[in-house]
């Protein structure tokens, strides 16, 4: 028999809201951080004891609570931060629902005690009181959490360990800290110090929290479309971790997981990382509070994009860029390139016959000559503070009218000024061997002159810093596949209409999706038409993909039109291909070169982007300083 419905007690609710917000002494810390940051506080002093579930004490010198207002503040849906609808549509603080402190005061015994610029004194509550009494403090907030989950049994003991539950509680601090480097974070456990950040910048604020080597590894990100802005940093390729526990994304200043920006990343990581290994980074995206949806999860650790097509296609082109290094660009800057040929220009500048790449009768022949992409200078390394995000919200987009459309976003990057690619490409002839003597000096070159070959694989070379080791195949796999991409992407895919058509079985959405985005497959030469209501045939695809996997090509270009809008499948999997015919194209090793063929490997890799990495993502030279080569034969010790 059902029971009839009833409504539920306030102490069951409370508990239930609490179980949605609260799930261990890190979630609590979280809320009080984020109240702190709300009420513009620039110093913040956390102290733990047993991992947080003993005891968490958070103060602050920010605005303060009035008085009269610390009983409303423990009232579950009771806030400052909005008023009305609009406002939940455009939230530009970091909590906003007036449940944290609610939560908190259900499931442990908590004390505030506040006090405003105004007022001569601090006042002080609890859960169990009805009004606030009189107390010692400055201004500021304190607000102290003892005995998490004590009458509450069932929750306490799925708590870990306190060392466990402290490491919780410190990620939660190293992310809220990375996104306010102009506010001060002191940690205390059990007493002692652990953790002292001081007021900085955001590279600072990087190098603080995740340390020297993460900063040193780090390649800078920034970039304003007007509606968006990305700023932060990622890390080199050969930086990446087999785990992808130092990936920080904020939106607005708020730490979220995101699919859209995550898919986004790894798009832009494609061509450069090593099997399974994952990216590190610490962007943020600000925008327009309106495009964004955070009242998603209780959490709110995800959020939803009004046009999330457009969020990933800008993520996923600014990171491209910032990756599209230069070989040895970090070593000795920036690299002006002369105008390079492209392939099929009739100049001695040609690319290889991979028919031969493998014959051993060309051991004889020169090294083909591979156009590079036309360089840029890179971004230089300046440390520059990121505001937060909360200022320019309402700078930009709460206090003025923007009327860019977001299609915008979808337009490629305004090219860098001053760069050789805003230059006409003519033909380059094959430059003539020089005299040694005549060679420019290694300071001016970042990856200096060839030295000789080490067992006909590896290219000895000395710059200003020191010695480079240069994989030559890996080097000019890479040089080779840049080249063959640059000539692919300046002529239209050609497609190729099936003898017989590729029909395959799929689900109602899958054929709206085909019949809505018919457009944009004809023309990435991907020509679906639907058969019936379940099923979907192929009947053009581009040329180069003729002989792959058609039925998954086309449910993975289809899964990605529906989630984000558009889909890469098509150019990933063409560049597989390229990738396949640079390795067989490449210098073979136990080849021998000369060093005039050395010399224009290195000048090429200066010219190409991702020149650091080759086709599978493994690294293409490494550097040995002087101070390195001392520390080994013990100079000056």
């Amino acid at each position: 028999m059902t029971r009839p419905i009833a409504a539920l007690p306030d102490t069951l609710v409370s508990q239930i809201a609490a179980g949605e917000v609260i799930e261990r002494p890190a979630s609590v810390l979280k809320e009080l951080l984020e109240n702190a940051l709300d009420a513009e506080a620039q110093s913040i002093e956390v102290r733990l004891d047993g991992g947080g579930i003993r005891r968490i004490l958070v103060t602050d010198d920010g605005n303060g609570i009035p008085a009269g207002e610390l009983a409303l503040a423990l009232q579950r849906h009771a806030t400052s931060k909005i008023r009305s609808l609009s406002e939940l549509e455009s939230v530009a603080t970091m909590g906003f629902r007036g449940e944290a402190l609610a939560s908190i005061a259900s499931v442990a015994r908590l004390t505030l005690t506040s006090r405003t610029a105004d007022e001569d004194q601090a006042w002080q509550i609890t859960a169990d009181d009805q009004e606030a009494t009189p107390a010692a403090g400055g201004t500021g907030t304190r607000a102290e959490v003892r005995q998490l989950f004590d009458h509450i049994p069932a929750r306490r003991k799925f708590l870990k360990t306190e060392a466990t539950e402290y490491g919780h509680c410190l990620t939660a601090i190293e992310r809220i800290a990375l996104a306010n480097p102009q506010v001060s974070f002191r940690v205390f456990h059990n007493d002692n110090p652990q953790r002292n950040w001081p007021a900085t910048h955001i590279h600072g604020r990087i190098r603080d929290v995740l340390g020297d080597e993460f900063e040193d590894q780090s390649l800078p990100v920034s970039a304003d479309q007007g509606l968006i802005v990305l700023e932060g940093c990622t890390t080199k390729p050969t930086f990446a971790r087999n785990r992808a526990d130092r990936q920080y994304l904020y939106v607005n200043g708020r730490f979220v997981r995101d699919r859209t920006v995550s898919h986004a990343v790894r798009q832009a990581y494609a061509d450069v990382l090593h099997g399974d290994r994952q990216p590190a980074y610490v962007l943020f995206l600000t925008m327009d509070p309106a495009g964004v949806d955070v009242n998603v999860h209780p959490a709110k650790h995800e959020v939803r994009f009004r046009d999330s097509g457009a969020v990933h296609h800008y993520v996923a082109q600014v990171l491209a860029e910032a990756l599209a290094q230069r070989g040895g660009a970090t070593v000795g800057g920036p690299v002006e390139a002369p105008p390079a040929p492209t392939l099929g220009d009739d100049s001695t500048a040609a690319a290889p016959d991979t028919a031969h790449a493998g014959n051993a009768s060309q051991d004889a022949a020169p090294m083909p000559v591979v156009p590079a992409q036309t360089a840029g200078p890179s971004n230089p390394r300046t440390p520059s503070p990121i505001y937060p995000a909360r200022r320019l919200i309402q700078q930009r987009f709460l206090l003025q009218e923007h009327n860019q459309d977001w299609r915008t976003l979808y337009a490629p990057l305004p090219a860098k000024t001053g760069t050789s690619a805003d230059a006409p490409r003519r033909p380059q002839a094959q430059p003539e061997a020089l005299d040694p003597r005549q060679q420019p000096m290694p300071a001016d070159l970042p990856l200096g002159m060839a030295l000789g070959q080490l067992h006909g694989i590896y290219i000895l070379a000395q710059n200003a810093q020191g010695l480079i080791l240069v994989d030559m195949h890996a080097a000019h796999e890479r040089v080779v596949y840049e080249a063959l991409k640059l000539a692919v992407n300046e002529a239209p895919l050609p497609a190729q209409d099936l003898l017989i058509p590729v029909v395959f079985t799929a689900t109602e959405t899958q054929v709206a999706t085909a019949q809505e985005h018919q457009d944009i497959l004809d023309d990435l030469g991907l020509r679906i038409r639907p058969t019936g209501p379940t099923s979907l045939a192929v009947r053009a695809v581009p040329a180069l993909l003729a002989r792959g996997d058609i039925e998954a090509l086309a449910l993975g270009v289809l899964a990605d039109l529906e989630r984000i809008g558009h889909s890469a499948r098509l150019a990933e999997q063409r560049n597989e291909l390229l990738s396949t015919m640079a390795c067989h194209g490449a210098v073979r090793a136990h080849r021998r070169l000369t060093l005039d063929e050395m010399n224009a490997l290195l000048r090429q890799m200066e010219r190409t982007e991702r020149a650091d990495q080759c086709n599978h993502g493994r690294p293409t030279w490494f550097q040995w300083s002087m101070n390195d080569l001392d520390k080994l034969f013990m100079r000056g010790q």
